[in-house]
């Protein structure tokens, strides 16, 4: 399988070469040149465990040796704490697939600890090094560091919006003291955070001197360990319900998550709607419901991880809505860079996979309010987002699938907010908040953080 950039650039390159690079040289992002068709292997997928599932999805991808990959998927899932790594529970009308079972309580574990896994095999080969850098709203930040920490050949760089990440989310990041890990704690938004990091890729001198890696769902081998999942749910629900499709709500807010489901319906995978679940920064919403891709203020929420108003993996979309024509791509990606709004002419047509839609905090805390009420349940503020989306289209014939992207222990405020007790607790957490912290301050400068990167990185 090879990998092309969606902005044209460059020669097309394997997947090893693809997960190293992250981010394209002419800033696009790096895309299969086709999907494989699995639809005659449904059958066979759904009797297969997750880490089975894993291989034989990701081999289709890839270009490492079976032995190889196999390895890198027995140890990356070894590491959860449920036996089938990703399960689906059903509570009242929606089955809840609980992606939050990794070291860090969060669906970002499922790509990052094999994409960690990942570089270090391919740096012990080669005898490289590598500078990860990163930004985050929330979960990446602390799956990326617990996915490289005490690594010899990596030091990782992750910038998180300074005051905008939830308590234990900065914690689970900052109380990581491993010596190859630097907190960037950056006065500014995710958004800030994001146009930096992509300004130091396209930047190719500098990238190449200090051997940047990607692991924001830029890169493409963390889409691809998302697309397992999806198949993992949709396979066994439609094998207990006896339907003929599924429909899965995504909390989102970069639509890295939501496209995973999207190739994975591309590759044969039997689904009716993608239900596109915003919060308050409904940039996504707002497209899929007029057309029109037009950035806001970034606005804080109880759900901080999607409060975003670029959305970073969105040009993968775009780049097969105007029918993989790279100029046309870049056309649009440069009038959205300058203006802060771009659009699809009639030309390119409507999409009726795609369902979208909004959750308020209000809407949000009246959720989990009565998820656990009525099912003794308890969801996190962004897997309530994607709940009450859900319950605007729900169909008797074909199960729906919400994705609970982070443990509720990791946003105690906003479950204590909607239940009225402070019932949001995990042990992972709790031995969090008496260890020491480290993390630098810095302003949302490109310069600031490119020389601190110099000063610290290995080039």
């Amino acid at each position: 399988m090879s990998y092309i950039s969606t902005r044209g650039g460059g020669a097309p390159m394997g997947f090893t070469q693809a997960a190293m690079t992250g981010l394209a040289e002419d800033g696009g992002l790096l895309v299969p040149v086709s999907l494989p068709d699995v639809s005659g292997r449904l059958g066979e997928w759904g009797e297969l465990s997750y880490p089975d599932l894993a291989l034989e999805v990701m081999g289709l991808f890839s270009d490492l040796e079976r032995s190889d990959l196999e390895g890198l998927v027995r140890r990356s899932y070894g590491t959860f704490r449920h036996p089938e790594v990703t399960p689906v529970v059903e509570v009242g009308r929606v089955r809840i697939l609980e992606l939050f079972h990794g070291p860090t309580l969060a669906f970002k574990d499922v790509a990052l600890q094999f994409l960690c896994n990942l570089f270090e095999l391919v740096l012990g080969r080669e005898g490289g090094h590598l500078n990860i850098l990163g930004a985050t709203s929330g979960d990446t930040g602390s799956a990326a560091i617990h996915g490289a920490k005490g690594r010899e050949r990596i030091r990782i760089f992750i910038m998180h919006p300074h005051g905008r990440v939830s308590p234990l989310q900065e914690r689970q990041m900052t109380t990581v003291l491993d010596e190859n890990v630097f907190n960037l704690s950056v006065h500014g938004t995710f958004d800030d955070c994001q146009r930096i990091m992509k300004t130091l890729f396209e930047d190719v001198e500098f990238k190449s001197g200090y051997s940047l890696g990607a692991i924001n769902s830029v890169n493409w081998a963390r889409v691809l360990a998302q697309i397992v999942y999806y198949f993992y749910a949709g396979l066994r629900t439609l094998k207990e319900t006896g339907a003929e499709a599924v429909q899965f709500s995504v909390p989102t807010g970069n639509f890295g998550d939501v496209l995973a489901g999207y190739y994975a319906k591309k590759m044969g995978l039997p689904v009716r709607t993608l239900m596109v679940a915003t919060n308050e920064n409904d940039i996504l919403a707002r497209f899929f419901q007029t057309g029109v891709y037009a950035k806001g203020e970034v606005v804080p929420t109880i759900s901080p991880s999607m409060d975003i108003q670029v959305a970073s993996n969105f040009e993968r979309y775009l780049f097969d809505r105007v029918g993989q024509d790279s100029g046309v791509l870049r056309d649009l990606m440069a009038r959205f860079g300058r203006t802060g709004s771009c659009s699809l002419g009639p030309e390119h047509g409507g999409d009726r996979l795609f369902y979208a839609g909004v959750g308020t905090t209000k809407d949000t805390l009246e959720v989990i309010g009565r998820y656990h009420r009525e099912y003794g349940y308890l969801l996190d503020p962004h897997t309530a987002v994607g709940v009450h989306v859900a319950e605007q289209a729900l169909s008797e014939d074909v199960p729906t699938i919400c994705l609970a992207t982070a443990h509720p222990a990791k946003f105690g405020d906003a479950i204590k907010d909607a239940t009225g007790e402070d019932l949001a607790r995990h042990e992972v957490l709790e031995r969090l908040r008496d260890l020491p912290t480290r993390s630098v301050e810095m302003p949302a400068d490109l310069d600031a953080v490119r020389d601190y990167v110099k000063a610290h990185g290995v080039e």
